[in-house]
């Protein structure tokens, strides 16, 4: 099977917002005109109503409601709305997958960005809004598989759960490819910048890149965190089992490893979008 079958059916593609896109494809511009994607916002009404919603929750603990995007952006900066637009466009791009519970995929996507964030914020090689896109998105190849082809991504959980082969051992039996790359053209299809791509491929084995990417690096650690916290996972023992080599690559502080249990109390706020 090759990774084209899948994107070939461009009827079941998530339905990414075109300011979404815009905002991707400037990321690292230190020019772009950020009033122009928020007017953007504003006339979007599905985004503009997630936004508000989550602004107005518990999590931001504001003092007064906030009744427009302007007010958003105000307060809580461009920053945090681009955030908070790229996430609400991901989420929403897909209402019901087969074979996958949406919310909790979306929440441990969340996770990991807001993690990827906060190391990319420590490193001296990345960029914290890159790092939380990829962060988002590190996934997205499981939800494209689990849209175009449920029955195989049944298949290969069902594999995962009786063997002892991790998923991506799993994939390459079921598939002959594994959805990391899936991602990678699923990102290259939508014309996303090329390095997103390289980062969703290689975030599980960073060194197996011909040139390993700080990127990379930073969200696999971001997700070996969020299991972490899944599992519950001792503060003693992530730190004992926090991935040096790719800490070092990633441009990440000697230290690093000792600040596990401050990001293992981190939380993305973001379920409001959801």
């Amino acid at each position: 099977m090759e990774v084209s079958e899948l994107l070939q059916q461009t009827h079941k593609l998530p339905n990414v917002p075109d300011v979404v896109r815009e905002l991707i494809q400037q990321l690292n511009n230190p020019k772009a005109d950020y009033a122009v994607i928020a007017d953007k916002v504003i006339h979007d009404q599905t985004l503009s109503l997630k936004i508000l919603r989550l602004v107005n929750s518990a999590h931001f603990g504001l003092s007064r409601k906030i009744s427009s995007i302007n007010e958003a952006i105000i307060m809580l900066g461009m920053v945090q709305l681009k955030t908070m637009v790229i996430a609400s466009g991901f989420a929403g791009s897909v209402k019901e997958v087969e074979g996958l519970d949406l919310k909790q995929f979306w929440t441990d996507s969340f996770q990991v960005a807001t993690l990827a964030k906060w190391f990319a914020d420590k490193s001296n090689c990345a960029d914290p809004d890159t790092a939380f896109t990829v962060g988002l998105i590190h996934n997205i190849g499981r939800l494209l598989l689990h849209l175009t082809k449920p029955k195989l991504a049944e298949a290969i959980q069902t594999l995962v759960d009786e063997t002892d082969c991790d998923r991506s051992e799993a994939e390459m039996i079921r598939l002959g490819f594994t959805t990391a790359e899936a991602g990678q053209a699923l990102l290259r299809y939508w014309q996303f910048p090329a390095s997103l791509g390289e980062a969703v491929r290689y975030h599980k084995q960073p060194f197996d890149a011909q040139n390993p990417d700080p990127l990379s690096a930073i969200v696999n650690i971001a997700c070996y965190i969020n299991a972490c916290i899944k599992k519950n996972q001792p503060i003693t023992d992530a730190i004992a089992m926090f991935p040096a080599a790719d800490a070092e690559l990633a441009g990440l502080p000697a230290n690093i490893a000792s600040t596990a249990g401050e990001a293992m109390q981190l939380q993305s706020g973001l379920e409001g979008l959801l």
